[in-house]
């Protein structure tokens, strides 16, 4: 069986509940689209909002404050949130990742560290963080064991890949600029690292799939060679379908697939929201000539419009509303769909940060645009 690109495109949007929003609660929700990224502390929630029916913030709040929901350091070494009970799994599947993205890096290497003594520390730190620490608290319980070390200090490489988890530290997202750590529950029964990657591939697949071996390991930072051997070593064997360049793409089995006419709805995107970097091949979401525009050279991933699927500019909080800035044309249909997701976004941003990612503005100045409006005022 053979898929185009738009077929894609709503495979992704529906499994990302992004046709519709849907009236789930967040930890089954969170389920559903596997992981958010949350480089951003207000990303989630406005990841939740995009695909939650009624999503009140209160409810990631607690799933927060009582680790339901936690954050931490897992695929392409970045912060994202996960449901506490899939954490040690995607944890022991990206361990290894990890471990080698701090362990060869130039600035570790040049203290004179070896890994047996990072692994000495390792479980020391765990248990020294049964309860919230401050980075500050963390850094001097390494010096006391390893001695005061320049910076950045083995602390900084330690938080990469130890089961920590960060504490919520209030602000109007749950988490501040300024993180604490603690413990990660253990959970379900440790697995082998393997295995772990084998179910991290398949709930990938359920949450972003039909996707390629080179969507998989980009996804995770795998090695190519790790991914395709966690796809095709899976005890129940996956489907595998053809992608519009002939690309082997698998699957789960029975999937639901829309059809490439299904409606997709106007959608006002988080920054980083996972949609957009869950690829290789980004032009599934990200039409080829603006991937540079939205991916910023320092991996800053900018505030999406989202149009009939695809990402058609960017928005941002001003005094007046949402600014919108499209880089192509829209009709006046799309600019009302697009005018009633902004009043919706003015409202849920009232009482939590009305100007979220105004800090990211410089990214704005010499954006091509052929049209800028402010939604919904004008």
């Amino acid at each position: 069986m053979s898929l185009t690109a738009r077929e894609l495109n709503r495979v992704t949007l529906d499994r990302q509940m992004l046709l519709c929003r849907e009236p789930l609660g967040v930890l089954d929700a969170l389920r559903r689209v596997m992981a958010l990224q949350a480089q951003h502390a207000a990303s989630p929630y406005l990841a939740l909002w995009n695909r939650i029916a009624g999503f009140d913030p209160s409810e990631l709040d607690a799933a927060f404050a009582e680790h339901k929901v936690v954050k931490a350091t897992l695929m392409r070494v970045t912060l994202h949130a996960v449901h506490a009970e899939d954490y040690p799994t995607f944890h022991a599947a990206m361990l290894g990742a990890l471990r080698a993205f701090r362990l060869a890096d130039r600035r570790l290497t040049q203290l004179g560290l070896s890994s047996a003594d990072l692994d000495a520390l390792a479980p020391e730190l765990v248990k020294f963080a049964a309860r919230a620490r401050t980075t500050a608290e963390l850094q001097a319980m390494a010096e006391e064991r390893l001695g005061a070390l320049p910076d950045p200090g083995v602390w900084w490489a330690l938080r990469t890949f130890v089961p920590l988890v960060h504490a919520p530290t209030g602000g109007p997202w749950s988490f501040g600029l300024r993180p604490s750590y603690i413990a990660a529950a253990t959970g379900a029964a440790a697995v082998d690292r393997e295995e772990s990657r084998r179910h991290l591939a398949r709930r990938y697949l359920a949450a972003f799939g039909p996707a390629s071996v080179a969507d998989f390991a980009q996804f995770a930072k795998l090695a190519r060679s790790t991914a395709r051997d966690a796809l095709t070593t899976q005890a129940d064997p996956l489907q595998q379908l053809e992608g519009p360049d002939g690309t082997v793409l698998f699957d789960v089995p029975a999937a639901p697939r829309p059809a490439a006419d299904t409606p997709a709805p106007p959608r006002l995107m988080a920054m980083w929201d996972s949609v957009l970097l869950a690829y290789a091949d980004r032009s599934r979401i990200i039409p080829p000539g603006y991937r540079r525009l939205v991916i910023r050279r320092n991996g800053d991933i900018l505030p999406t419009l989202l149009v009939d699927g695809y990402v058609a500019g960017v928005w941002r909080p001003v005094a007046a509303g949402i600014q919108a800035t499209a880089f192509h044309p829209l009709p006046d249909d799309v600019w009302a769909g697009l005018a009633a997701e902004a009043s919706s976004l003015v409202e849920f941003l009232a009482d939590r940060e009305p100007t979220v990612y105004l800090r990211f503005a410089r990214w704005w100045a010499g954006l091509p645009s052929a049209e800028v409006r402010v939604l919904p005022g004008s």
